[in-house]
C-alpha cells in the first residue's frame, strides 16, 4: 500500500485514478490559472517566528465555531459535482468530517440529497452553501429543507453571478451530461477503476436542485440552471430576505475587498469567507490570504462582531496556522479533501484530515503555542523576496 505523507501525495493519487476530464475539473482554475497559483504561493510571504521554552505539554488544536466545539479551526468546505470523483462522495466527505470533529458544508450543487447527507451523519455539524437562482423559490426550498434536516449555518456564495472562463473544461469538451467522444472513451479505458464506478453508480446528478425544483434528476437542465440562471439582481439588501428564511448563522462567501467586508458587516452577516472561489472565477485576483489581514483589521475597527474565515490554497497544517495568526476564525478546505475522496473514497478523506490535523498540532508545538488562541501576528514574520 502506498504511504501518504502529505496532501500532495493524495493529489498525485487522484490524478492517477481520475480521467483527465474529471481531474482537470477538480484541479483547474480560471483562464491561465494565475489566481489559482497565487492562492498557494501567497502563503510563502510569511514565515514562522517560533518561541521556545514554552509549556506545550497540553497543546490542543481545538476551538469553537459559533460556540460549538470543533477539533480545529477547519471546515470541510462546499464543492460541487463531487459524484464525478467517487460515488456518494458528499456523504463520504460529511462522514469523515464528523469523525474528525469538523463541520461539513454541503454545496447547492451537491450530487447527494441534503437529507441523505444528514442520514449518513446524524451526529455531524452540517452547514449549507447556497446559490441564489432567478427563481428564488428554489433557494427558499433549499433553506427550508436544510432547516428541517438540522443544518445550522448558511453560507451564501456571492462571487458566481456567472461562471468564470475555464479553458481546461473547454479543451476537454466538458459538458453535462458527459458526451462520450472517442477521446473520452480512450481516457476511460486508461482509468478502468473510475470508469467502472461511473458505470455501476450512474452519472452524477444535481439531486438537491432537482428536488427543490420539484423535477426528476436531469443533469443537463439543472447544470444549465446553475450556469445561466443565477439571480443577477442579488444585492446587499437581500440579506434581509435570507434572514427571513434562515434562523441560524449566515456567512457571506466570496469577499475580497474592504468595501464588501464592511457591507456584509453593516447588513448583519454573522461572518464572511474571504475567497476567490478557489481561483475558478476571475483569472487574476489577490490571493485570499493576501486580502485577509486588511479585511480583519477593517471589520474589527467598528461595527458588530463578525467572524472571518479564509478559503483558498490550504494544503498544509502550517497554512491553517498562518491564516489563524493573520486573524481568521478558521479556514475552509476545498480541493484537499477532494484529493482524498478521489484517490481512496472515504478512507482518503479521513487520511487527508488526519494529516492536516497532525500537521497543525506539530506546527503549534514548534511555535511554542499551547492552543490556537496563541496564534497571533507576532508568530509570523514577513519574508523578503527571494
Amino acid at each position: 500500500m502506498h504511504a501518504f505523507s502529505c496532501v500532495e501525495d493524495y493529489r498525485l493519487a487522484a490524478r492517477r485514478r481520475l480521467t483527465k476530464l474529471a481531474f482537470d475539473y477538480l484541479e483547474g482554475g480560471a483562464e491561465d490559472g494565475e489566481a489559482l497559483r497565487r492562492n498557494r504561493e501567497a502563503f510563502g510571504q510569511w514565515g514562522f517566528a517560533p518561541r521556545v521554552m514554552q509549556d506545550i505539554s497540553q497543546t490542543t488544536s481545538q476551538t469553537t465555531l459559533w460556540g460549538r466545539a470543533a477539533a480545529a479551526p477547519m471546515v470541510v468546505g462546499p464543492t460541487g459535482l463531487n459524484g464525478l470523483f467517487w460515488p456518494r462522495a458528499d456523504e463520504l466527505l460529511a462522514r469523515a468530517a464528523a469523525d474528525a470533529g469538523l463541520p461539513f458544508v454541503l454545496s447547492t450543487a451537491s450530487t447527494s440529497l441534503l437529507e441523505d447527507v444528514r442520514a449518513a451523519v446524524p451526529d455531524g455539524e452540517l452547514w449549507l452553501q447556497l446559490y441564489v437562482q432567478q427563481d428564488r423559490r428554489i433557494a427558499e426550498s433549499m433553506m427550508r429543507r436544510a432547516r428541517e434536516a438540522g443544518f445550522r449555518t448558511l453560507m451564501l456564495t456571492v462571487d458566481t453571478p456567472v461562471h468564470g472562463k475555464r479553458d481546461h473544461d473547454t479543451r476537454n469538451g466538458f459538458k453535462l451530461p458527459l458526451r462520450f467522444t472517442p477521446r473520452l472513451v480512450a481516457d476511460c479505458m486508461r482509468h478502468p477503476h473510475w470508469s467502472w464506478q461511473m458505470l455501476v453508480g450512474g452519472a452524477p446528478q444535481l439531486r438537491n436542485i432537482a428536488k427543490s425544483v420539484g423535477e426528476r434528476a436531469d443533469l443537463a437542465r439543472h447544470a444549465a440552471m446553475l450556469s445561466r440562471q443565477m439571480d443577477l439582481s442579488l444585492s446587499w439588501d437581500d440579506l434581509a430576505w435570507v434572514r427571513r428564511h434562515w434562523p441560524g448563522e449566515v456567512l457571506v462567501k466570496g469577499i475580497l475587498t474592504l468595501d464588501d467586508a464592511r457591507q456584509a458587516q453593516a447588513h448583519g452577516a454573522d461572518g464572511i469567507v474571504v475567497s476567490n472561489h478557489g481561483g475558478r472565477q476571475l483569472g487574476s485576483t489577490l490571493a485570499p490570504v493576501e486580502a485577509l489581514p486588511m479585511i480583519v483589521d477593517a471589520v474589527n475597527a467598528g461595527g458588530p462582531a463578525m467572524a472571518v474565515f479564509l478559503d483558498g490554497g490550504v494544503r498544509r497544517g502550517g497554512d491553517v496556522a498562518k491564516a489563524v495568526a493573520l486573524g481568521a476564525k478558521g479556514v475552509l478546505l476545498g480541493r484537499a479533501p477532494l484529493y482524498g475522496v478521489a484517490a481512496r473514497g472515504g478512507q482518503g478523506v479521513a487520511g487527508v484530515l488526519e494529516l492536516l490535523l497532525g500537521e497543525l498540532r506539530t506546527t503549534l508545538q514548534l511555535l511554542g503555542c499551547a492552543s490556537v488562541d496563541d496564534l497571533t501576528p507576532q508568530r509570523l514574520a514577513k519574508l523578503p523576496s527571494l
